[in-house]
């Protein structure tokens, strides 16, 4: 379902909160508390809120109640964008990889040395890309300082070296490169490869955001509501915007979230809303699929259009989350958005209690089943595979 780069009524989840930490390379390890693309989610955990989330019954409407226990927040995402300039209009950056980029900076001469190294990595010649790029990098090159920044972060033909790359993009950021500092800004918030020093990485951050490096800019917003739980909405959502309009999923998602709760806004606006959980979901974020799902079934901020809204979820429970899976079963059950189906119903509340997501009702009616049509769905739930 990508329409653009094209998750109830869940509780709107936020991704704004706990502390920063380091993205995750693509081919890198885990780090404990690291957030990661959306392209490996990590499960919904709970956390404090920086503002009040209106009560149940005012966020929960029509069939689609949800569990309260379903309602959580999702960690925030400080995630990593490919060298060179943004990618083209609807082509979301996270999770893209580092050997998807241009193959030179956007404001570099075709026939330049540093171009020709690029080149080189962008054709995977990494150990060509290196020899081409030390002796420039030596002389002082910033677009060669971060291209060795970056074989050293990922070990491209070379073995990985985690503090070789951290000086390299520390040169570089110096030198005003956008794309080092922001990857510097996120060494210096792990402070595994280079002292903490959570000042310096905000200063960097903001410099790579207001340079037009649209990740950079997504997480200098979120600094800013970490900084001012109460009160930094109203600078974050520039922030938000400037990453939002290069196609940026998380901060989309954020854009929804702060209309929906009229954060950072003149007031709550939820046609507003529901665009920029329309951008979210066509770019793949799966939280905003979620909810954009039970946003069309009960017509908050639009028409109501329950067959697409069924849509949406469907194809979120297709990829084994667990709250779309409850609902999916309900919606199977009661026939919103799709024809009745006891069948389809009952494999999906077997996958919801596999999921640990089931609820008193779908549990009573599937109890009311027949034997066979229990044995049946069963057999369905175990012929599924999440994908």
């Amino acid at each position: 379902m990508h329409a653009r780069p094209s998750a109830l009524c869940l509780l709107s989840v936020f991704v704004l909160l706990a502390s920063p930490a380091l993205a995750q390379e693509s081919a890198g390890g885990g780090v404990p508390g690291v957030a990661v693309p959306p392209s490996t989610l990590l499960p919904l955990q709970a956390a404090p809120t920086p503002f009040e989330l209106p009560g149940e019954a005012e966020a929960l409407q029509g069939p689609l109640d949800v569990p309260p226990a379903a309602a959580a927040l999702a960690p925030p995402r400080f995630l990593p964008t490919p060298l060179g300039p943004a990618p083209g209009e609807g082509k979301a950056l996270a999770g893209v990889s580092l050997s998807d980029a241009p193959a030179v900076p956007g404001d570099m001469e075709p026939a330049s040395p540093t171009a020709e190294a690029y080149g080189a990595f962008q054709r995977g010649y990494y150990l060509s890309a290196m020899r081409l790029a030390e002796p420039l990098a030596n002389l002082g090159d910033p677009a060669a300082q971060t291209l060795l920044g970056e074989i050293y972060a990922r070990g491209l033909g070379v073995p990985r070296d985690e503090k070789e790359s951290a000086r390299w993009y520390a040169i570089a950021a110096k030198a005003g490169v956008a794309e080092a500092q922001f990857r510097y800004a996120l060494i210096l918030l792990e402070g595994k490869a280079a002292e903490r020093d959570d000042a310096t990485a905000r200063d960097l951050m903001k410099a790579a955001a207001d340079s037009g490096n649209p990740l950079a800019a997504f997480n200098y917003g979120q600094m800013l509501i970490q900084s001012a739980p109460t009160g930094g909405f109203g600078d974050a959502i520039t922030y938000f915007r400037m990453a939002a309009d290069k196609g940026v999923p998380d901060a989309e998602y954020a854009l929804s979230q702060l209309y929906a709760y009229g954060k950072g806004v003149e007031k709550k606006d939820d046609a507003q809303a529901r665009h920029w959980l329309q951008e979210a979901a066509r770019s793949g974020h799966d939280l905003a699929q979620i909810e954009l799902g039970i946003w069309l079934i009960n017509g908050r901020g639009g028409p109501s259009d329950p067959a697409e809204g069924f849509l949406w979820l469907k194809g979120a429970a297709e990829r084994g989350n667990p709250i779309a899976v409850n609902r999916i079963a309900h919606l199977y059950k009661d026939g919103v958005g799709t024809p009745r189906d006891r069948v389809q119903a009952a494999k999906w509340v077997v996958l919801a209690r596999r999921a640990s997501n089931s609820d008193s009702g779908l549990d009573i009616w599937f109890r009311g089943l027949p034997e066979a049509e229990q044995k049946s769905a069963l057999e369905a739930a175990n012929r599924f595979r999440a994908g």
